[in-house]
């Protein structure tokens, strides 16, 4: 059945009672026309003076038609996003089990530090003696970062993860090329993260993967097998994506120095392990850090994010610029090439993410030494719990205990006709978004979930729940309700192959709409 403005209307309940509303709305869940569809040629929420004439200047390329923006009054347009809003999913509404991505709560006093006059007002382009302070406080983190991982040097300018991937890379290539060897070869642990080959691709490295062993950690036969002397690197993700801590990390060390290649750590996870483990006494020369993860700064949405590096005694030489100093005359950026006179250069316009910097300062001296202790401490509690209490519903892909993030296969859903993608589905109806599904690629039918510290007992239990539910009621047999699941989103389910193969790029007016039935 349509509604007046020619779409379904409402779903009906759980027990298939039809309900069915004039305006399409369920409750306080509006539904609403597209921007685009409540378009009024000429309404606008600001009168504009008319554009004066001008001199044809591009050459006949000047646009003679209208841009296509919807015109909208002031109350549309504040209503629309508002509503958008509603129905998005943030971890200021509820627990977010999103594995690999550690979306936890960012405290406010954070926020509070961020917005400072001073800190919130600053310009990349003001002279130097006007930003000591900023300079100061990145000086500060710096010494902290180095503090937490044992490391002597660290690049402050990456702008995110996987810049920071291409940073430390970039140094190791500059090293090898420093000693006059020309190394063609990077090894990646299969259970990586993804940006860890294209990294190494994008510098120009062939690329080898290296499998796990069948307790979700790197073959180290294998990697001693593929070491030789054409391998510029090996690439490890510890803790690694299966959730678990790479035990053979220091062997993993000695086998790649004793090749003459460079060990670099992906130490996106390190918020499983920071203040237990220091990175620099394991054997690592590089590892970037995601302050956007291990230090609470918010990274939704695509950014922004912040991925300082952590160099080795090494490729402390190598460190990109500029970088601060402090003096006799105070706090500086340094242009020129690091200390050894090797630095790559310059890797990107301004210095770094300077309100992560802000945030993730805020956090380490809010929480202190054993706070961050603590920080690793309760991410790997709360995991490991999640693991408890479910694996006698679902099955963990292997044994033993984990880090900071759970990670289940889809054995248990074998012969019920329900997927992993039909399962993640069915959490949005008990008001979950998903957890990361089908990835790491080891594991077929992967479910990842990361429930981080930031999490109480009572929410856990009552995710816990919400996943045996669904677990139970896979196994009692209802795949049709799983096949239909979303049924109380504000969309239902998408044809995502559809999507993808048949992308609509631009907004065309549908065509008119057929009477109800």
């Amino acid at each position: 059945m349509l509604n007046r403005q020619g779409r379904p209307t409402a779903p009906g309940n759980d027990n298939g009672t039809a309900i069915t509303t004039f305006t399409g709305n369920r409750g306080l869940d509006h539904e609403e026309l597209l921007s685009f569809e409540q378009d009024a040629p000429g309404r606008c929420g600001v009168d504009l003076p008319a554009p004066p004439k001008t001199t044809e200047r591009l050459g006949g390329l000047a646009r003679r038609d209208a841009i296509g923006l919807p015109g909208l009054s002031e109350p549309q347009v504040v209503r629309h996003f508002v509503r958008l809003s509603r129905k998005n999913y943030a971890i200021d509404s509820g627990l977010y089990p999103l594995g690999s991505c550690t979306m936890k709560h960012n405290p406010r006093l954070n926020e509070k530090a961020a917005r400072l006059p001073g800190l919130g007002d600053l310009h990349p382009m003001q002279p130097v003696s006007t930003v000591q302070g900023a300079l100061e406080l990145i000086d500060t983190l710096a010494h902290w970062l180095k503090t937490l991982t044992g490391m002597p040097a660290v690049a402050m300018s990456p702008a995110a993860g996987a810049h920071g991937e291409l940073c430390g890379l970039m140094a190791i290539r500059a090293a090898h090329r420093a000693r006059g060897d020309a190394r063609k070869k990077v090894l990646v642990p299969e259970s990586a993260h993804g940006t860890n080959p294209a990294t190494a691709a994008f510098c120009g490295y062939e690329v080898e993967s290296i499998p796990a062993n069948e307790e979700g950690r790197v073959d180290l036969d294998a990697l001693a097998r593929a070491l030789g002397p054409d391998v510029a690197a090996v690439m490890l993700t510890n803790p690694n994506t299966c959730g678990l801590f790479e035990r053979d990390v220091i062997k993993v060390a000695e086998l790649t120095h004793k090749a003459g290649a460079y060990f670099y750590c992906d130490g996106a996870n390190f918020n499983a392990i920071v203040g237990r483990v220091r990175p620099g006494d394991l054997g690592i020369d590089a590892m970037h850090i995601n302050l956007h993860k291990t230090f609470s700064t918010p990274h939704g949405g695509g950014g922004p994010g912040s991925g300082p590096v952590v160099l080795s005694e090494a490729l402390a030489s190598f460190v990109p610029v500029p970088y601060v100093v402090h003096d006799a005359k105070g706090f500086q950026l340094v242009e020129h090439e690091g200390a050894g006179g090797h630095s790559f250069g310059r890797l990107k316009g301004f210095h770094g993410q300077m309100g992560m910097f802000i945030r993730a300062l805020t956090y380490m001296l809010s929480h202190g030494a054993d706070g961050l202790r603590q920080v690793a401490e309760d991410a790997v509690l709360n995991a490991n719990y999640v693991m408890a209490s479910l694996k006698d519903v679902m099955t963990p892909a292997f044994e033993g205990p984990c880090m900071h993030e759970a990670l289940f296969d889809d054995r248990f859903l074998k012969d019920t006709g329900v997927t992993t993608l039909d399962f993640a589905k069915a959490m949005i109806d008990e008001g979950y978004h998903p957890m990361t599904m089908y990835f790491p690629l080891v594991v077929h039918g992967a479910m990842l979930i990361e429930p981080t510290e930031t999490e109480s007992k009572d929410a856990i239990d009552t995710f816990v729940g919400a996943l045996r539910h669904l677990a139970e009621r896979a196994k009692a047999g209802d795949k049709e309700r799983f096949a239909a699941a979303p049924l109380l989103a504000p969309r239902r389910r998408l044809d995502e192959t559809r999507a993808a193969r048949q992308p609509v790029l631009r907004w065309k007016p549908p065509a008119p709409a057929q009477a109800a039935e």
